[in-house]
C-alpha cells in the first residue's frame, strides 16, 4: 500500500490507530483456524462516519477492507488473504442502551460478548447466544458470523435475537435495517440477510438486540456413559420425552481426556462418554425436567449421574466443556474445527460414521459439541507441516461433509463458512443456489471491497 493512501487513513482515524509495522500486521493475520493471510495496514476506527471515509477510500482506490472483531472465528471468515485492510472493530465497545421495558439492548460492535451478558444480568435478564469464546468474542463478529454456542438448543441462535441493525454498505453508505420492535415485516428481511453474511454484504456499526427475563432457576447434570453410542441414543430419548434443556452437550473419550489432563477437573477418565445438561426456567419446571432427565438416561445405561444446583458446582461442570477447545491440541499442534449440522435425530447415525471415518484415515478425531440441536464438533487433530498426514485429513473433512449432508444436515451450524468450507458450498446449496448468492454480493458490492475470496 503506498504512502499516500497511508497518510489518507491516518488523517481519518489519528497516526495511533494505523498499524504499517510487519510486527503488529501479523497480529491481525490469523483467526481460530491455521490460516493466514498478512493485512497491508492496520485501521482501528472509533465511530461509523470514520468507516464511511474508510469504504469511500477503498472504493476509490480498489482495495479490499476485512472486517474483523476479536478474530476468533473458527472458518478464516475474517483473514486478510488478499492484503488489504484489516478493519478492526474493537474500538467500538459501547453498550449504547440496556432496556429494561422494552426488552432489548443496543451495543457496538466491539463489545466483548461476556460483558454483555453481566450487564444483562444485573438487570435481571439474559441474553442467550454464548459462544464457546464468550470471553473474547464480540457482539459484531457473532452477528457476522451468525454464532450460536451450547444453549442453541433451547433458545436459537445469533439470528433469532437480532432486531435492528446500523450497516455502513460497501458503497460506504449508512444503512438502518429492522428497528426496535419485535414484529417487523417492512420489505425484503435486510436484517436475516446481514446476520451471517460475514462481513461481505456490509460493516456492523450497530446492534439492537432483543433480551429475555433471566430464568429463575437452573440445575446442570454430568452423565457418564460406558459406551459413546448409548450417550447418543440419549440424546434422541430426551427430546422424545418431550423435555427441551436449556443446553444438551457430549463429549467422547478422547475428549474427556484431553480436558481432564488440562484442567484436572474431576472428569472420569475411563467414561467412553459424557453428556452435560442443563435444565432452567421455573422452580417447579426444572425439578419436573431435571426428574424425566435423571429417568431417560438411566433407562439408556448411564453408569452414573451428577446433579449440581449451587452456581459454583455449576461452573465447575462447564469449566470442563469451556476448556475443550484449548484442551485437544495437546494431540497434535493444528486443529481443524469444524461444525457440520444433522438433524437430532441422525446424531447416533453421524457418531457412528464419525468414528469409521477417523479409523479409515488414521487420525485423530475428538467428538464433542452441541448434541441437543445436531450440531456436533468433530475436531481433527494434524501437523499442517506433515504433507502426508494434511493430504489424509483433507479427504477425512469432506467424508465429514458429504456424511452431514446426506443426513440431511449442513455443512455448518455456527461457524460459517469463511474459507474453510467454500469449497463445498455447490454440494448444500446447489448451482443455482450458489449463483444466486453471488449476485447478490455482486448487486451490492460491485467493486468486490468487502471481504472479498470469503463464503464463494
Amino acid at each position: 500500500m503506498d504512502n499516500k493512501t497511508v497518510r489518507r487513513l491516518k488523517a481519518i482515524v489519528k497516526d495511533e490507530n494505523v498499524l504499517t509495522e510487519l510486527e503488529d500486521r501479523v497480529c491481525y493475520s490469523y483467526d481460530g483456524t491455521f490460516k493466514r493471510g498478512i493485512p497491508a495496514v492496520v485501521v482501528f476506527p472509533a465511530n461509523t462516519q470514520e468507516i464511511v471515509q474508510i469504504v469511500k477510500l477503498a472504493n476509490e482506490e480498489k482495495i479490499p477492507i476485512f472486517p474483523r472483531g476479536a478474530g476468533t472465528g473458527l472458518s478464516g471468515g475474517s483473514i486478510p488473504q488478499e492484503g488489504g485492510i484489516a478493519l478492526v472493530l474493537t474500538r467500538m465497545n459501547k453498550i449504547k442502551e440496556i432496556s429494561q421495558e422494552d426488552l432489548l439492548a443496543v451495543v457496538e460492535p466491539g463489545v466483548v460478548v461476556e460483558r454483555f451478558h453481566q450487564e444483562v444480568e444485573k438487570l435481571g435478564l439474559f441474553y442467550p447466544p454464548d459462544p464457546a469464546s464468550l470471553k473474547t468474542c464480540t457482539m459484531g463478529g457473532n452477528v457476522a458470523e451468525n454464532a450460536g454456542g451450547p444453549r442453541a438448543f433451547k433458545y436459537g441462535v445469533t439470528k433469532d435475537y437480532v432486531l435492528g441493525l446500523e450497516v455502513v454498505t460497501p458503497l460506504g453508505e449508512v444503512m438502518r435495517t429492522g428497528g426496535r420492535t419485535v414484529k417487523n415485516v417492512t420489505g425484503y428481511d435486510l436484517t436475516r440477510l446481514l446476520t451471517g453474511s460475514e462481513g461481505t454484504l456490509g460493516i456492523i456499526t450497530e446492534i439492537t438486540v432483543r433480551l429475555l427475563p433471566k430464568p429463575k432457576d437452573k440445575k446442570t447434570a454430568l452423565v457418564i456413559f460406558d459406551t459413546l453410542m448409548d450417550a447418543a441414543n440419549t440424546v434422541k430419548a430426551i427430546i422424545y420425552e418431550g423435555v427441551i434443556p436449556a443446553t444438551l452437550e457430549i463429549m467422547d473419550k478422547i475428549t474427556i481426556n484431553c480436558v481432564e489432563n488440562h484442567s484436572k477437573i474431576g472428569l472420569p477418565v475411563d467414561a467412553e462418554a459424557i453428556l452435560l445438561i442443563e435444565v432452567d426456567g421455573s422452580k417447579n419446571q426444572v425439578q419436573e425436567d431435571i426428574a424425566i432427565i435423571e429417568k431417560v438416561c438411566t433407562a439408556n445405561n448411564c453408569r452414573k449421574i451428577e446433579i449440581a444446583s449451587l452456581p459454583e458446582d455449576r461452573e465447575r461442570l462447564w469449566r470442563a466443556r469451556r476448556a475443550v477447545s484449548s484442551a485437544i491440541v495437546q494431540l497434535k499442534p493444528t486443529k481443524i474445527s469444524e461444525d457440520a449440522t444433522v438433524p437430532r435425530s441422525r446424531i447416533p447415525e453421524m457418531v457412528k460414521r464419525l468414528r469409521a471415518i477417523a479409523e479409515k484415515y488414521r487420525i485423530h478425531l475428538p467428538v464433542f459439541g452441541h448434541a441437543g440441536d445436531g450440531n456436533l464438533h468433530p475436531n481433527i487433530l494434524t501437523d499442517k507441516n506433515d504433507p502426508e498426514e494434511m493430504a489424509r485429513v483433507e479427504q477425512a473433512v469432506e467424508e465429514i461433509f458429504k456424511a452431514a449432508l446426506d443426513l440431511g444436515g449442513t455443512l455448518s451450524g455456527e461457524h460459517g463458512i469463511g474459507v474453510m468450507k467454500k469449497p463445498f458450498m455447490e454440494w448444500e446449496l446447489g448451482e443455482v443456489g450458489l449463483d444466486y448468492l453471488r449476485r447478490i454480493k455482486q448487486a451490492v458490492d460491485p467493486n468486490n471491497i468487502l471481504n472479498p475470496g470469503k463464503v464463494f
